[in-house]
């Protein structure tokens, strides 16, 4: 029985309403862009994340109850990659306009921290006068379209690369809000995407929730393929071009602690579709959930909950209507593999990359570690492309072979360790911003973390386990931005200096972790997990990670279990 009129609009939740009065993306949000105050309102808000930047609360200055209003930009970079104009551009907007840091997200993005709202539109117009725009970083459409950060290597990656800046393009909104509030009518960013006033994959009011791509390459899930809405991996043909993709669909990693019917969850293997038909299939695969995802619960609304409901087999059969045709039988694939692309390669141009470790992502100078500025000094200097990783990484492409000398020494110079001089538990660990400015945090993430791997990081060598690539993901929320419920070790902020442990997980992306103990506080986390490593240690097999480990063994047969 279909719903008419007010009776309609209650199976809706109040964003729903706000999405579909916007007149695409619109109202109130124009409004008061130019306006005296300090902040926008609240229906304003959940306009402004369509156009990338997300209100906040610096929690740390706030005086009483009166908020310190700043913005949060994010950027919108297929892949991470960007040109060495555009780096050095958002490296000094970043000075002039934020907090003079850049941090790198786990979706190949740069997000811009500490803007006010006096300079908000002024920052948006210098990002797009560098060529990037930050139109659907955020919001509920498809978020910025992720793909192996690697420059080219044997062939393979230029071509993916490649198919995600296009894609990227075809799935932009189309409306010309963006241009109208931010670039006084002009189109300054340099994408295909034709621009109007309706959304032809969309609708007014856009999806339920935000909405995730990534496409991967075989053996190489460093984007986390399978926790992505759509994650396609590219398969080639003898002459090494892509001949299809074999697609994944329902991943998505938010939950909340209080709510048993919110979890994280792996895609499904759905099938494979051939190079020629596949953006016809991502379209459709959208389309299903902007038509049938839940528009009245928001924390029911991401696409895995509404195939966790159907099912697969329901899912396809609705696909297969509206293509007309079935997908083809999903290819076997060889197992896959996190490459952090850290240290010197070779691209297959007779060039060099060099992957820097970024702790928490954060490109900052902060004492003798100078990143920002050595950053600053390479890409200036010997023109490097950039390119953002999925594990919040930097790596910077198209370097000549006597060049490199130079290179190690300017980060040498400004206290920058390179891979070889890192721990690995440094390298392979993540931590959200959370707080003081996310409004989801509800306790602390990136600025505690690099004291509690550091505490990790001396009992694995107590263990003799310094060699071994052990994930830790750290996030001041559930929401799981840092991907916590894939790693061997998953610390996720419960209530206020209170986490819950996640372990078992395996970092290449292909199971999840599940809870081992709950309302551990900050400062007990590394003496909690300190006896699972020392029985790791002991009873593993040949070989076996932690996160296999775990997953074979049962926690409760073992005696680490107290009376």
């Amino acid at each position: 029985m279909h719903l008419m009129g007010s009776q309609r609009k209650r199976t809706k939740s109040k964003i729903e309403v706000i999405k579909e009065n916007s007149e695409y993306l619109r109202g109130p949000l124009a409004h008061e862009v130019g306006n005296d105050a300090s902040h926008f309102s609240k229906d304003a808000i959940q306009v402004l994340k369509f156009h990338g930047t997300y209100q906040q609360d610096d929690r740390d200055l706030r005086e009483g109850r009166d908020r310190h209003y700043i913005f949060m930009i994010r950027g919108r970079l297929p892949g991470g990659k960007m040109t060495p104009h555009q780096y050095l551009a958002i490296d000094e907007i970043a000075d002039e306009y934020a907090d003079q840091t850049l941090r790198v997200t786990t979706r190949q993005a740069f997000q811009l921290h500490g803007v006010i709202k006096e300079k908000l539109k002024t920052t948006l117009q210098e990002i797009n006068r560098s060529l990037i725009t930050t139109l659907g970083a955020c919001g509920d459409i498809v978020r910025n379209v992720m793909a192996t950060p690697a420059p080219d290597i044997d062939g393979r990656q230029a071509k993916v690369q490649d198919f995600a800046d296009r894609l990227s393009d075809i799935l932009l909104p189309a409306t010309k809000a963006y241009h109208e509030v931010w670039l006084n009518g002009d189109k300054v960013f340099s994408g295909k995407e034709q621009v109007t006033n309706r959304e032809p994959l969309y609708g007014p009011s856009y999806l339920p929730r935000k909405f995730k791509v990534g496409i991967a390459l075989p053996k190489d899930n460093s984007i986390d393929v399978y926790t992505q809405d759509i994650g396609l991996v590219a398969l080639f043909d003898d002459d090494n071009e892509i001949e299809g993709f074999n697609v994944i669909v329902g991943g998505g990693m938010g939950m909340h602690h209080r709510k048993e019917h919110t979890f994280p969850r792996l895609g499904d293997d759905l099938g494979y579709i051939s190079r020629e038909k596949v953006v016809e299939v991502v379209k459709a695969i959208i389309e299903i959930q902007r038509d049938y995802g839940n528009r009245k619960n928001r924390k029911q609304a991401r696409m895995k909950y509404l195939i966790h409901e159907w099912g697969l087999d329901k899912f396809r059969k609705e696909l297969v209507a509206r293509l007309g045709y079935e997908l083809e039988a999903f290819r076997a694939l060889p197992d896959f593999e996190l490459d952090l692309y850290l240290g010197w390669h070779r691209q297959s141009n007779g060039k060099w990359f060099l992957g820097l470790s970024v702790e928490n992502g954060r490109i900052k100078d902060e004492g003798e570690l100078q990143l920002k500025t050595a950053l600053r000094t390479v890409v200036e200097r010997y023109e490097t492309g950039v390119r953002l990783t999925p594990n919040h990484n930097v790596i910077l492409t198209d370097i000549a072979a006597n060049d490199k000398a130079g290179i190690e020494k300017a980060f040498n110079r400004h206290g920058v360790l390179l891979d070889d001089e890192l721990s690995n538990a440094i390298k392979y660990s993540m931590a959200c911003p959370a707080l003081p400015t996310c409004g989801l945090a509800i306790t602390e993430s990136e600025r505690v973390f690099p004291d509690i791997i550091r505490d990790l990081d001396e009992v694995l060598h107590e263990f003799g386990l310094e060699d071994e690539k052990l994930s830790v993901r750290m996030t001041g929320c559930p929401n799981g931005c840092s991907r916590p419920y894939v790693a061997d070790l998953g610390f996720v902020g419960r209530s206020l200096d209170k986490y819950t442990i996640f372990i078992g997980g395996d970092p290449s992306g292909t199971r999840l972790n599940r809870k081992y103990k709950d309302l551990v506080a900050r400062e007990n986390l590394v003496d909690e997990v300190t006896p699972l490593l020392s029985y790791f240690s002991k009873n593993r097999e040949e070989g076996e990670s932690f996160g296999d480990f775990w997953n074979r063994v049962d926690v409760e047969d073992t005696e680490l279990i107290s009376a």
